[in-house]
């Protein structure tokens, strides 16, 4: 109970600590495109995008003390890190089920400005070829995979965190 114990006193530490891991996790990002050489395929995109939104709106949570300013953002936060971690599950599926035909289709910044964005979204979650190919591991699970596990922590996190606040908590 350790950490409900640090949930009920620091709730503005654990949000900073979620930030900052968003943070870290978008470096490692970064370093596994122009380090490795390893090109993100448009869900890989999004899922970057999601998390620069879960840092941005735990790092907002984090700034005030105010109860019902960090509660809205980690809110937004929570949504974003559902929304993350379903383009996650999404890019996993597609790696195990790959599709018949594996097109390489377009780039992710070719979509957005070719197609009005109701045209772009359905184009980047039916996933290209390159979004089913797995480029790189770590015990076992490809970077969707990760992504979908830790997207999934940082909002069961953020779920303890708003759940215990309204059960009276801090």
């Amino acid at each position: 109970m350790f950490l409900l114990n640090w949930i009920d006193t620091a709730p503005r530490r654990i949000l900073a600590l979620i930030s900052a891991a968003c943070l870290a996790m978008l470096v490692f990002g970064i370093f596994l495109q122009h380090i490795v050489g390893l090109e993100p395929c448009p869900m890989c995109i999004v899922q970057r995008y999601a998390l620069i939104g879960v840092a941005v709106f735990t790092g907002l949570a984090a700034v005030r003390s105010q109860k019902g300013w960090w509660m809205s953002w980690t809110a937004l936060a929570l949504v974003t890190a559902g929304f993350g971690a379903f383009t996650a599950a999404r890019q996993s599926w597609l790696q195990w089920y790959p599709p018949e035909v594996a097109t390489c289709g377009r780039d992710f910044y070719g979509m957005i400005e070719s197609y009005p964005i109701s045209r772009a979204l359905p184009m980047i979650f039916r996933g290209s070829g390159d979004c089913s190919v797995v480029d790189w591991t770590f015990l076992g699970g490809s970077i969707a995979n990760w992504s979908f596990l830790c997207f999934s922590a940082l909002a069961v996190l953020m779920v303890l965190l708003l759940v215990h606040t309204l059960r009276g908590g801090r």
